[in-house]
């Protein structure tokens, strides 16, 4: 589990790099990653200007209606989600305007469902794992 999180603050600032019921995931740069079999179900991106321990800016989810790749959205950090990919610390922040009990089954269930399809479509050495939550806002 990684604890090492820089201080965000309550806000955060998510560049969208891949938008609800997409199935194309991309690199912070925008370079195809891999092409998902199933929809993700949430926006997807990374916090500008933060570093994970694989060297990218620490990804986010932001839940809420599908909105377009490269948006800038910011919104509440409402927990983070304990990942690893290929070994490495790979934490997932949680943005929105609220964190409600349909949220906290549908994270869990889409993180235990990609950790296995990134074991077959992004194959490496080392485990890639959901690992549960490490902070969450109380659930609405």
């Amino acid at each position: 589990m990684s604890t090492s999180l820089p201080s965000l603050g309550d806000e955060v600032e998510v560049e969208l790099e891949v938008s609800r019921f997409s199935f194309v995931k991309r690199r912070p740069d925008g370079r195809v990653h891999f092409v998902s079999p199933l929809p993700t179900l949430f926006n997807y991106g990374s916090v500008p200007g933060t570093r994970a321990a694989d060297g990218d800016p620490l990804d986010a989810v932001v839940l809420g209606p599908r909105r377009p790749r490269g948006t800038l959205v910011r919104g509440r950090l409402l927990g983070v989600i304990d990942f690893v990919d290929h070994d490495a610390p790979d934490p997932k922040l949680v943005v929105g305007d609220v964190l409600r009990a349909r949220d906290v089954r549908a994270l869990e269930a889409f993180f235990r469902v990609y950790a296995r399809a990134k074991r077959v479509l992004d194959p490496g050495p080392g485990r890639t794992r959901f690992g549960g939550w490490i902070v969450r806002a109380p659930v609405r």
